[in-house]
């Protein structure tokens, strides 16, 4: 002899108005949902009756009763469309007037995005700024290392010239410059 105590009930669940998982406990049945399996084996005989909730009524194109506001329903529409436009312009504005909970919702979305972005850009700002300030800290770094690799070469030529000179017996200034050195140089080899 089976145990009869599987309710196959169609899914999804919460279309019920009543809460079949309780009473499916208050009765001592397993639910299976029915509409995922073809056997019905061990089925109970006496299960609970329950009802499925209403469905809102839908907006219907052809203008007959509807359960919706369609003035308030077209206002939020609008309202939406106006905050997406806004957004898309990179200029949020919040439209005149109440808003409904969808297009409020959408413009606190969109208004979270854009302070985002802005700190995103902010934090852009300053690095831009910190690479500025490093790039002229390289650039003026490159300019000395250059003037002191210069200076350096400069000084090793005229102790080069000093010696020349100095092997010819030749008299000179101790602070001659480059040049006059260079000429003396060029003399000697005349």
């Amino acid at each position: 002899m089976s145990n009869k105590n599987i309710w196959y009930l169609s899914g999804p669940f919460h279309q019920y108005q009543e809460d079949v998982k309780a009473l499916a406990k208050a009765n001592g049945l397993r639910i299976v949902d029915a509409s995922v399996t073809e056997s019905r084996e061990d089925a109970a005989d006496d299960v609970p009756d329950v009802t499925i909730e209403e469905v809102p009524k839908v907006l219907l194109i052809d203008g007959a009763n509807s359960s919706v506001n369609i003035d308030a329903f077209r206002a939020e529409l609008e309202s939406v469309g106006l905050i997406v436009e806004s957004f898309a312009d990179q200029a949020l504005v919040r439209p005149e007037g109440e808003l409904g909970a969808v297009a409020d919702r959408l413009f606190q979305v969109f208004e979270a995005v854009n302070a985002g972005v802005q700190s995103i850009r902010n934090e852009r700002d300053g690095e831009v700024e910190k690479v500025k300030a490093l790039q002229e800290q390289i650039d003026d770094l490159l300019a000395r290392a250059e003037k002191a690799g210069q200076a350096e070469a400069d000084a090793k030529e005229i102790a080069d010239l000093k010696a020349k000179l100095d092997a010819a017996n030749v008299t000179y200034r101790a602070n001659a410059s480059k040049e006059s050195l260079q000429k003396q140089v060029d003399e000697l080899a005349k």
